[in-house]
């Protein structure tokens, strides 16, 4: 594990303030599931979707051998070691608007995406 001086994923404070609700939403629906666990926010690419590589985000309690870590704005960010350098200088926003919520990933190591936005080509 280590925590990266270089910040390698940013997070807006939307998605910070997001986050935080979330996790919080759901530690208060089953506490006694969640005591004594440290939680942080896991980004990661996996196969799939049409263009290569899917983004995946979900809030999980172990730390891999070789994670790379990194906090903003009270929010930690775990990736494991494969994920890590697609997602270098990306930033994890959420956006909240008539035709769209949802967590946003603005990746410049993207060289394309699929129409429907749900996969990245690297």
């Amino acid at each position: 594990m280590t925590d990266n001086a270089q910040k390698t994923v940013f997070i807006t404070a939307s998605a910070a303030s997001k986050v935080t609700e979330l996790l919080q939403r759901e530690m208060a629906a089953s506490p006694e599931e969640h005591e004594g666990k440290e939680y942080a926010l896991r980004v990661g690419v996996q196969p799939g979707g049409c263009a290569g590589l899917r983004y995946a985000l979900y809030f999980d309690d172990r730390q891999l051998d070789g994670d790379e870590v990194v906090t903003h704005d009270d929010v930690t960010i775990r990736m494991d070691k494969m994920s890590a350098p697609y997602l270098r200088g990306a930033t994890v926003d959420y956006v909240d608007g008539l035709q769209q919520s949802g967590f946003t990933i603005d990746n410049p190591n993207a060289k394309g995406s699929c129409a429907c936005g749900d996969s990245a080509q690297f």
